[in-house]
């Protein structure tokens, strides 16, 4: 069967998992892919059954077909490829070369492997980043041009890889590759989710591939069972037929009745699939209507082209707010438009700082900006934290990939690092596009001291694609860090960025800085500055320079950052006090 030539009239449904109904029929614990050569007959019979129940398109069972014990590659995707075929030709079904993640040299070869062997038709599934399947995909078409290339990703019911990507942006790479020719979801999410997605998809693939879990599992008696209905998942195919998908299957847990039954669903409704426009151009049946966020009045003062002064209060380390509350209601007295609050600085435990955000919006009515980093919550944490910011009404956040856990406690404290600042920023604006929450004006990190300005220039561009509408800015002292600040304003001019701006409080504090903190540089000169002087006249000098740092940073600058060392709120004061003069 040629696969093009049937999309162009009818859905092409694929079969099921061959893995867990496998596991399911024959469950002594055996890699399914063993049993091509170990137990040829349960897969071809497994094969004919979907076939049986109305696929007209199996995959290869070689999901996984590495390192099968006392096979080479070769042989077991020989074993694979040439069951599939003999079990597909008398129901003039496609077979497609399937393959899942794993490592690009490894998949190259496995390519290599199915297209000695005659393979027309590929399925790379379940992958949770592009990677290099632009690459894999461009050799593949390089010796086949004709061949037809499906990739599929796994994602969670928020539309996430395990990676953190979103489905909408891997489908578009998958869309805009030339060497692919359908892209869709597959696994992790049940019936009801994909569909979601689908429908909620702005610029769905040319041919949009869409295959389920038969639902999500549960352990009975050691057991993983999926306890989604055939029924069901058949009724949910059908809907996500109207919705746009051309190609169709099941992932872990459908079974070849699961098949059956969306094959008798599909045919029942093709006139009203029809009628849905399913053969021609599919929209999005989704129109999201903006959440109303109430005001915003930082967004609104950066609007106008004001000056933005925002000023750093690290949260206490016991439960204690009071002094935290007191220092920044001076701050904002002393002219602090908005005050961040670092999340779990240097990977030490404190108050929460979106906890605190809350606080200071409902208590003191000041718009802050909490730090978000993404090394101690996963996604489900990370959405369940910005619904409840967006109850409290806090609008800005900013993100940040955040320190490591210090080495000596990795044993005991794990970071999750479920996605890394850019891909956080973006899922934050989807959510928002979604109405989901309210849109946060999100912000990210520059490091203006980076030893490698063109790499942090490229991070920034990929923050800003993703999102972030501003940039809060490492410490600028050095002739270096004020160049590339001129830099930064130069290549983004669009951007919004507050000059960070820490006042050195004495030469043991510019060394620490220097030697312990990263991202921060003090240049020697300064440091030499504060020799022998005592608190009164450090804290002078500390006002002299950071305003003159402020100065200096203006034309490239929307505004400042001040970080406040120490808890210091009264030196902060002093030097608002200063710059309004």
């Amino acid at each position: 069967m040629n696969v093009r030539d049937y999309l162009e009239g009818s859905l092409l449904l694929f079969d099921g998992a061959m893995g867990t109904y496998y596991a399911g029929l024959y469950p002594q614990g055996e890699r399914a892919e063993a049993a091509n050569r170990q137990h040829p007959g349960r897969i071809r019979q497994i094969h004919t059954a979907y076939l049986e129940a109305g696929a007209k398109a199996i995959k290869t069972n070689t999901f996984s077909p590495f390192d099968v014990e006392g096979e080479t590659l070769a042989q077991t995707l020989e074993a694979g490829y040439t069951l599939a075929r003999e079990a597909a030709a008398p129901f003039d079904a496609a077979v497609f070369a399937d393959l899942g993640p794993a490592d690009p040299e490894d998949l190259l070869r496995a390519v290599d492997c199915f297209l000695d062997l005659g393979a027309e038709n590929f399925l790379f599934e379940t992958f949770s980043d592009f990677g290099a399947l632009d690459r894999i995909a461009a050799h593949l078409k390089g010796r086949r041009p004709d061949a037809f290339v499906l990739t599929s990703f796994a994602v969670s019911p928020d539309g996430l890889t395990r990676h953190g990507l979103h489905a909408e942006a891997l489908l578009r790479q998958a869309n805009e590759c030339a060497a692919i020719d359908a892209a869709g979801l597959n696994c992790v999410s049940g019936p009801s989710h994909l569909l979601r997605l689908a429908e909620g998809l702005h610029e769905p693939p040319f041919l949009l591939s869409v295959m389920p879990n038969a639902g999500y599992p549960t352990i009975v008696r050691g057991r993983t069972v999926y306890e989604g209905t055939p029924g069901y998942f058949a009724g949910r195919m059908s809907e996500i037929a109207a919705a746009g998908a051309k190609i169709l299957g099941g992932c872990c847990g459908t079974t070849p009745v699961f098949i059956q039954k969306t094959r008798e669903v599909l045919e029942a409704s093709e006139t009203a699939r029809r009628e849905a426009g399913i053969f021609g151009s599919v929209k999005s049946r989704v129109t999201a209507v903006p959440r109303k966020g109430g005001r915003n009045r930082l967004a609104e003062k950066f609007a106008a082209g004001e000056r933005v002064v925002a000023v750093e209060l690290d949260p206490p380390v016991d439960a204690d707010v009071s002094r935290f509350m007191e220092g920044a209601q001076r701050l904002v007295r002393a002219g602090a438009d908005t005050v961040t609050i670092a999340d779990c600085p240097i990977a030490r435990p404190r108050v929460d700082s979106s906890m605190l955000a809350a606080k200071l919006r409902r208590e003191l009515g000041i718009d802050p900006i909490p730090h978000m980093t993404c090394r101690d919550r996963n996604i489900n944490a990370t959405r369940a934290l910005l619904l409840g910011l967006s109850i409290e009404g806090v609008r800005n956040v900013l993100v940040v990939t955040g320190d490591p856990v210090p080495s000596a406690e990795r044993d005991e404290v794990k970071s999750v690092f479920s996605f890394h600042s850019a891909i956080l920023a973006d899922y934050i604006r989807r959510l928002g596009q979604e109405n989901i929450v309210v849109p946060f004006q999100v912000f990210g990190a520059l490091n203006v001291n980076a030893a490698n300005f063109d790499a942090e220039l490229k991070k920034a561009e990929r923050k800003r694609a993703a999102g972030v509408s501003g940039f809060l800015t490492q410490p600028v002292m050095s002739e270096r860090a004020f160049g590339n600040l001129a830099r930064a304003h130069a290549e983004m001019p669009d951007m919004r960025i507050l000059g960070g701006v820490i006042p050195v409080v004495s030469e043991r504090n510019a060394l620490f800085m220097n030697n312990e903190v990263a991202g921060i540089e003090v240049p020697e000169e300064i440091a030499a500055r504060y020799h022998g002087l005592g608190r009164e006249d450090a804290e002078a000098l500390a006002v002299e320079l950071s305003v003159g740092f402020a100065r200096r940073m203006e034309p490239y600058t929307a505004g400042w950052y001040f970080m406040t060392p120490f808890q210091r709120v009264a030196l902060i004061e002093r030097i608002l006090t200063a710059l309004r003069g």
